[in-house]
């Protein structure tokens, strides 16, 4: 007899919990890879700005986008969940209005630079006081599922 799933727990089979910041498109990004050459295994990191997030479950991915040497622009696809993927670390945030920035490629030198979004000390306060209510708030809904059940 063959059990059936749902598409989204489909979806969510091979999704595994990753402890990456959360990053948005426009933001800069260095992504550290773990790379095998021969017998010995190395860390190489990708520094850029993220121009789209496609979010599907276990298939989700992200696109970064790179200057290299001489103005050659270098664009990659990474697997959300790929085992290669060592660690993710922040640089920067973008201050963008699109979901994908696929206009970048037709840019050139500083035109193809993403603007800074610039958060203030107050804003930072701010949204530290929202997280810190909305996780009291979940943890209250968890206990009240405790008593429930």
């Amino acid at each position: 007899m063959t059990k059936r799933l749902s598409r989204e727990t489909i979806n969510q089979l091979g999704v595994q919990k990753r402890d990456f910041p959360g990053f948005k498109v426009g933001d800069t990004i260095a992504v550290s890879l773990r790379i095998k050459e021969g017998n010995k295994e190395r860390l190489q990191v990708f520094e850029g700005d993220v121009i789209s997030a496609h979010q599907k479950g276990a298939s989700s991915t992200f696109t970064v986008r790179k200057i290299g040497a001489n103005s050659i622009s270098v664009e990659r696809i990474f697997p959300y969940n790929s085992p290669l993927i060592d660690s993710i670390k922040f640089v920067r945030h973008g201050a963008v209005r699109r979901a994908k920035l696929y206009y970048m490629r037709d840019r050139i030198g500083k035109a193809a630079r993403v603007k800074e979004r610039v958060i203030t000390a107050e804003q930072r306060k701010q949204k530290a006081q929202a997280r810190k209510k909305n996780e009291q708030v979940a943890d209250v809904e968890k206990m009240q599922e405790k008593n429930n059940a």
